[in-house]
């Protein structure tokens, strides 16, 4: 199966299908395939990512905690409930919120109710720069534009494989 795209061989296939039986892999070449597929896109994404988000003052970190916050009900939630819904490391989620605050784009507030606990909230600002880098994303001379608009059709991709190994909870 050779896909052409943009007058070029996808190097998956001839670098790796085309060549499986030949070295005398045992199995299909398939699980290999998607594992690099989405590993080499994912590379690819993170760093178109990381252009948009240095021409706008934000890691890749601090966008994903800005744009989850925004998404709140309140604009507001706990270290602890950022980190598993991030998938982060407490350490990360306090020293992300750090620069944040530094930068006028989240607040830190004693939990009204548990001591222990310390709310984040989303800024004005935070919510304002959150939104550009998500308006930059989807611009068609944005470092995303080769995917032209593919977004919502590469989400929809992977979103049964990603429920299938077990992404089931925020």
């Amino acid at each position: 199966m050779q896909i052409e795209t943009q007058g070029s061989v996808d190097p998956l296939v001839t670098g790796i299908r085309d060549r499986w039986d030949g070295q005398r892999l045992p199995g299909e070449p398939w699980a290999f395939m998607a594992i690099c597929s989405v590993g080499r896109l994912n590379q690819y994404v993170k760093k178109a990512l990381d252009t948009e988000l240095k021409e706008h003052g934000l890691s890749r970190t601090g966008y994903f905690l800005l744009t989850t916050l925004a998404l709140t009900t309140n604009g507001r939630a706990r270290l602890s409930t950022l980190g598993r819904i991030l998938i982060m490391h407490p350490t990360t989620v306090k020293l992300t919120v750090d620069q944040l605050e530094a930068a006028g784009l989240v607040t830190r507030t004693p939990h009204p109710r548990d001591r222990r606990a310390t709310l984040v909230a989303i800024t004005e600002e935070g919510t304002q720069r959150a939104g550009a880098v998500n308006e930059s994303l989807e611009a068609p001379e944005g470092a995303l534009a080769a995917l032209g608009g593919l977004h919502e059709d590469l989400f929809s991709a992977l979103q049964p494989a990603r429920l299938a190994i077990g992404d089931l909870e925020l």
